[in-house]
C-alpha cells in the first residue's frame, strides 16, 4: 500500500460525496481522476487491503431487520465454516474474535423471519450453535482508522 492508497483510505471513511458523479469528486479531493480512483479501490478489495467499500446502511430504520450473531466455532474449521457463513447474501460482514464465541458476524434482511430461516439454514448447514444477539439499543460509534 502505497501513500496515495492511504490517502484514500483515511480520506473516505465517512463523508464520501453524494453527487452524480461521485467518484469523479472524491478523486479530486485526493489528487486522482475518476478512474483512477476507481481502479486504485478496486485493486484494494482484489489484494484484500479493504474487505469492503460502500455505505453502511441502518437497515432496521428502512424498514428491514437486522443481528448480530456469535458462534462458537473449532479453531481447524474456522476457514471452512466462514465460507459456509458468508456464502449467504444476507450475512453482511463476519470476524474472527480471540473468545469462546470466535465468529461474530451481522445478518440483514427485509424481514426478522427471513433472519430467522438463514440462522437455522447457517445451523443446519454447519452442525454449529448460532447464538442471536438482536439489537435493544442503538449507540454511534464513529470509529476512523488512519492507514
Amino acid at each position: 500500500m502505497d501513500q496515495i492508497d492511504r490517502d484514500i483510505i483515511n480520506a473516505f471513511q465517512g463523508n464520501f460525496p453524494i453527487t452524480e458523479h461521485p467518484f469523479a469528486v472524491a478523486g479530486n479531493a485526493v489528487g486522482l481522476d475518476e478512474d483512477d480512483l476507481i481502479n486504485r479501490i478496486e485493486s484494494m478489495l482484489a489484494d484484500n487491503t479493504l474487505t469492503r467499500f460502500g455505505p453502511l446502511y441502518n437497515a432496521d430504520t428502512m424498514g428491514g431487520a437486522v443481528t448480530l450473531c456469535g458462534m462458537a466455532v473449532p479453531e481447524d474449521d474456522f476457514d471452512r465454516i466462514a465460507d459456509i457463513v458468508n456464502s449467504f447474501e444476507e450475512v453482511a460482514h463476519n470476524y474472527e474474535r480471540t473468545h469462546h464465541l470466535n465468529m461474530w458476524f451481522v445478518v440483514g434482511a427485509e424481514t426478522r423471519e427471513q433472519i430467522d430461516t438463514v440462522l437455522r439454514s447457517i445451523e443446519e448447514k454447519t452442525g454449529l450453535t448460532v447464538r442471536d444477539m438482536p439489537k435493544k439499543s442503538e449507540f454511534f460509534v464513529g470509529l476512523i482508522l488512519e492507514a
